[in-house]
């Protein structure tokens, strides 16, 4: 059995640049962040954590307390919240898609972060922001700038995953739209789930609209570098293209689904008319039947010799010429 390491790496950096290579404890890291006197930062990634983890970490770091009852499940709206001295604490959605079941998969990102330290808390394996750390340990220039350089770094990551799940989501948009216009099977339960899928993806990108507009103004965290505000503001124009995207590709899928019910009315419509078009063949030999099987005495072709062969004729000649009007009418 798999040991379980909710503590994916903590470390120190001061100046832009790690402190000793080993991972520490939380006990080590707490000593650094007190003993380091705003020269550094402390960085810790937890995945998945217990409750009782969260508070450990609560108690040596003196994260808020309504911050951290939110961290410890998910299903948070992504959000930031400043809650004064430099402290404030981010909700991020990570995505992933998954082509063969055509389903996003979601995961949640919080991040606790003061003037000189920064708890990453992990839910759920949709980004295990791979990468990240060693991204920003290989800038010391942008590491250089603290606690909101990590959540930049962060977030930009989790933003450049989104890329592929809108890929994913369009090519599969394609899919059903040629399917659609191709008159294959209906395709109203695939565009539902499509559509529900990028329900849940809209609603990880869009909250994330203002708040970056709020960095890249100043009014949220003012005290930040205008150098870094920059890579902020980039983030934000990505951010900005994928939610017109997703506005783009829902409107897709809702003339899509349009599309096909207009389809299957058609293909509804075109199958009426075939059992129409032989329900009326078929009761033009009825009507002459019933009127020959009506039993009047004064009907001479009755004692004519021909008058039952003709009747026949009559009922395929009568069918035939019916079938070749509707035929012609493209009803059959």
């Amino acid at each position: 059995m798999m040991c379980r390491m909710p503590v994916v790496d903590c470390a120190h950096y001061a100046d832009g640049c790690r402190q000793h290579g080993e991972t520490l404890s939380l006990a080590e890291a707490e000593e650094r962040w007190q003993d380091d006197d705003g020269k550094g930062f402390v960085w810790i990634g937890f995945a998945d954590p217990s409750q009782e983890e969260l508070a450990e970490a609560q108690a040596r770091f003196g994260l808020h307390e309504l911050a951290v009852e939110d961290a410890r499940q998910m299903h948070q709206r992504p959000k930031i919240e400043d809650y004064g001295d430099g402290n404030f604490f981010v909700v991020l959605k990570t995505a992933r898609y998954d082509d063969a079941a055509e389903v996003v998969e979601f995961g949640e990102v919080h991040i606790f972060v003061g003037p000189s330290y920064v708890v990453v808390v992990r839910h759920g394996d949709a980004n295990d922001l791979r990468g990240v750390r060693q991204r920003l340990e290989s800038r010391p220039d942008l590491a250089g700038f603290g606690t909101t350089a990590v959540v930049w770094a962060i977030l930009d990551k989790i933003v450049d995953d989104y890329e592929p799940v809108v890929e994913g989501i369009e090519n599969d948009i394609e899919e059903v739209e040629q399917a659609v216009f191709e008159r294959r099977e209906d395709q109203t339960q695939r565009i539902y789930f499509l559509r529900r899928e990028m329900t849940g993806f809209f609603r990880a990108v869009h909250p994330l609209l203002t708040p970056l507009e709020q960095l890249e103004r100043g009014t949220l965290l003012s005290e930040m570098d205008a150098e870094l505000r920059s890579f902020y503001r980039d983030v934000g124009d990505h951010v900005r293209r994928m939610h017109e995207e997703v506005l783009m590709q829902r409107d897709l899928l809702d003339a899509v689904l349009q599309a096909n019910i207009g389809v299957i009315g058609v293909r509804q419509n075109e199958v009426v008319r075939k059992v129409s078009g032989w329900a009326a063949i078929g009761i033009v030999p009825t009507l002459i039947g019933t009127v020959y099987g009506m039993n009047f005495e004064n009907m001479p072709e009755l004692g004519w010799h021909l008058g039952y062969p003709m009747a026949l004729l009559l009922m395929v000649a009568c069918s035939f010429a019916l079938w070749a009007f509707l035929r012609r009418a493209k009803w059959l």
